[in-house]
C-alpha cells in the first residue's frame, strides 16, 4: 500500500466529465485506488462515489493505492489531478 497527498488542480473539481475520465484511465489497473473523505474510502474506479464527494479545485486529498501495479496507478491519479482541464 502506498499513499500520497495531492492538491486537485482540475478547474471546477471532480464533476461528471473529469470523474468519468479518471474512472476510464484507472479501469485497466489491477490495484485498488481510493482517497479518504473523512472516515470514508472513496473508490476512484466508481464515478458515483467520486461525484458524491464534491471534490473541488485546490482541495488536498490523500490518495491510496493497493495492489500489484499500485505505483503506476498512483502516478496516473496524481498526474490526472494536477492537470488543469
Amino acid at each position: 500500500m502506498i499513499k500520497k497527498t495531492v492538491e486537485v488542480k482540475i478547474e471546477n473539481g471532480l464533476h461528471a466529465r473529469p470523474a468519468g475520465e479518471l474512472v476510464k484511465r484507472l479501469k485497466d489497473f489491477k490495484s485498488d485506488v481510493y482517497f479518504l473523505n473523512g472516515q470514508n474510502k472513496v473508490n476512484l474506479k466508481s464515478i458515483l462515489q467520486i461525484m458524491a464527494t464534491s471534490v473541488r479545485e485546490n482541495d488536498v486529498i490523500e490518495i491510496i493505492a493497493e495492489g500489484a501495479d499500485e505505483s503506476d496507478a498512483l502516478a496516473c491519479v496524481e498526474s490526472f489531478l494536477q492537470k488543469r482541464i
